[in-house]
């Protein structure tokens, strides 16, 4: 049942994916340079990577801000796993 969810769920992407690569490879000028359209620094690639790269950006930028914002409940997790722990040692030696 997973395999057949991810299958779901990561195929229409894949084709969304593929689509929006075909449909956007003309080549876009990057540059970080605001003062000047000609900086050296700047590069072409296709519009397509720069989606991609943004979206891969956002979600590891997501998944880490998520990751620091759960941490009280990992601490807490731990917390209670050790007391878990203490209390069963107890509960054996008595």
């Amino acid at each position: 049942m997973k395999r057949f969810l991810e299958v779901l769920i990561l195929l229409p992407l894949a084709i969304i994916g593929l689509a929006l690569a075909v449909a956007n490879r003309h080549a876009v000028t990057v540059s970080f340079d605001p003062f000047t359209s000609t900086a050296a620094g700047a590069i072409e690639v296709p519009l397509f990577v720069v989606l991609i790269v943004a979206i891969v950006i956002g979600v590891l930028l997501g998944g880490f801000f998520t990751w620091l914002s759960q941490g009280k409940h990992r601490r807490a997790l731990r917390e209670s796993r050790a007391e878990a722990a203490r209390l069963r040692s107890q509960a054996g030696h008595s």
